[in-house]
């Protein structure tokens, strides 16, 4: 059975700027440019989706190195992408970097987690992975 998912979003000021609310009863705030109508205050839309790509893989990454009872210390992901030029102007590349800190993690351990994450649980890569060639790569920093 399909789950429907549903969202409302406000017009601020009828600027392009907007808060959203979706079934959680968060409400987030999505903004442009003042050059395109907004007043620059927020993260736009396609940040957002790159912000909740890496959430989405984190999630599941910390979920599944915890399931191998692994601790993790520290945890950051840089993410960076590349963008058509005509519209839609949709991501063509992304790039993950995972940094994690913790003791004892082994790099098969991150490894797998990360592949069952980009190739499998993460809903947002599977939609991602729809217009861009996601790519990877992780860091065992040293603990602080």
């Amino acid at each position: 059975m399909a789950k429907y998912v549903k969202s409302t979003i406000r017009s601020i000021g009828g600027q392009a700027s907007f808060v959203a609310r979706a079934d959680s009863g968060h409400w987030s705030v999505i903004d442009t440019d003042p050059d395109d109508g907004g007043a620059g205050a927020a993260s736009g839309p396609m940040e957002m989706v790159l912000n909740a790509l890496g959430c989405c893989s984190g999630i599941d990454i910390l979920l599944i190195l915890k399931k191998r009872r692994t601790q993790v210390d520290t945890f950051e992901i840089n993410i960076s992408a590349e963008r058509t030029d005509e519209h839609p102007r949709v991501f063509t590349k992304v790039h993950l970097e995972y940094i994690l800190t913790g003791p004892k993690l082994k790099r098969s351990d991150i490894e797998k987690a990360i592949q069952l994450s980009i190739d499998k649980y993460c809903s947002v890569a599977g939609m991602v992975k729809q217009t861009a060639e996601i790519t990877t790569s992780f860091e065992i920093a040293e603990s602080a």
